[in-house]
């Protein structure tokens, strides 16, 4: 089995696959605070409660938006598995191109949707990662990376006003039944979910302006299936694309040891 972990602000995710099949998913909120011996017995946690043992990792692969956080999973992978985990950085064979101004700050996460949606999807294409924050990257017609648009993402925005203001209050995300609420939780979930679905909506069209042509659009990351049902364009969920590319990034670059 293959671990593939994606380390992300405000949840690390991690992926089993078994050749090209995701077993299982499970995620843990990332603290940077946690140690490698407390990610360790999370990580083996998670395991069991999925039935994998943790002599079936035969290797691991990260992609961190969180660099604190590196040397505590890497150490927390080779307590489990005795094995040295593949951290997804520059240099790494993708099979894409890196074409913005400083190739080595691209995300790994972008790398990674990218790579899977090239490789599964195929290019050219726009992807949009719904997470802490909101990431539409572009890959072109030769499956190359070359750019993304970044926004304040849907629960950002949802706690700036809950913690901003003096009478909104702390709420949890729900869909409400109309765009223009009659009580308080719902009118701010009209305008974090809809509002953000229409900003979607916006962003697509001037993406397609921009590049000349119709993108095919897929979707993912942990609010992906809350916001998208609300856009007006089509769009193709794949909440799991970061960890398929992470394991198809590993068997590209898998060497002996690893």
């Amino acid at each position: 089995m293959i671990l593939t972990v994606d380390i992300g602000n405000t949840n690390i995710t991690l992926g089993g696959f078994e050749a090209d099949q995701l077993r299982f998913v499970c995620r843990l909120s990332t603290d940077s605070a946690r140690t490698a011996d407390e990610y360790a017995v999370l990580i083996l946690q998670a395991l069991a409660l999925h039935g994998a043992e943790k002599d079936s990792v035969a290797g691991c692969i990260v992609a961190s938006v969180v660099p604190p956080l590196n040397a505590v999973i890497r150490k927390a992978v080779r307590f489990i598995s005795k094995k040295e985990a593949l951290f997804v950085a520059p240099g790494m064979k993708s099979g894409i191109g890196i074409q913005c101004d400083i190739p080595s700050s691209v995300g790994a996460d972008l790398i990674a949707a990218s790579v899977a949606a090239h490789y599964i999807y195929g290019s050219p294409c726009l992807i949009i990662d719904i997470g802490t924050a909101t990431k539409m990257t572009v890959v072109n017609r030769n499956g190359a990376f070359i750019g993304t648009s970044i926004v304040p993402g849907v629960l950002m925005g949802l706690n700036a006003l809950a913690e901003r203001t003096a009478q909104l209050p702390k709420i949890s995300l729900e869909v409400p039944r109309t765009v223009v609420a009659k009580n308080t939780a719902d009118c701010m979930r009209s305008g974090v979910l809809f509002g953000h679905a229409s900003m979607i909506d916006g962003m697509i069209d001037r993406i397609n302006q921009e590049f000349g042509e119709v993108l095919p659009v897929y979707a993912t990351g942990g609010m992906s299936s809350a916001v998208i049902p609300l856009c007006s364009h089509e769009i193709r969920v794949d909440e799991q694309l970061v960890l398929k590319g992470l394991n198809i990034l590993y068997q590209k670059n898998h060497r002996d040891g690893i």
